[in-house]
């Protein structure tokens, strides 16, 4: 499994997490007996899911005139994810893990969904910049 389908299953993962009753040991546990989880997706659910509240914290502070909760799940979960990574994995140029959620937006987001996490997450490199 490549890194673009570890962090897509990531997504898929914290998505249920996000929009249903579910633990995450439970979601884990669903997935791993359809098809073995890869390390580099348990690192990323793992890390989103202990790292929640900073991750929140991080992205609300670069909203304009949006709060957490009105995002759709999908941009919430991709943004959490993306930040997840430029915060915590260094090998991975903050370009790359922008134009992933980008990428996974466009497939599970509608057609403002894109745009939008790129935004927000632009606008997170250029002011830390």
């Amino acid at each position: 499994m490549k890194r673009r389908k570890a962090r897509e299953r990531a997504f898929q993962l914290l998505f249920q997490i996000d929009m249903n009753e579910i633990t995450p040991q439970e979601v884990i546990q669903i997935a791993e007996e359809e098809e073995e989880l890869k390390p580099f997706a348990k690192q990323l659910i793992t890390g989103v899911i202990e790292n929640k509240q900073q991750l929140d914290a991080h992205i609300t502070k670069h909203l304009e005139k949006w709060s957490l909760e009105r995002i759709a799940s999908v941009e919430r979960t991709l943004l959490r994810i993306a930040v997840y990574e430029m915060q915590e994995i260094e090998e991975i140029p903050a370009k790359v893990s922008i134009n992933e959620a980008v990428e996974i937006a466009k497939t599970y987001g509608d057609d403002k969904s894109s745009r939008f996490v790129n935004g927000v997450l632009s606008k997170m490199v250029n002011e830390e910049v």
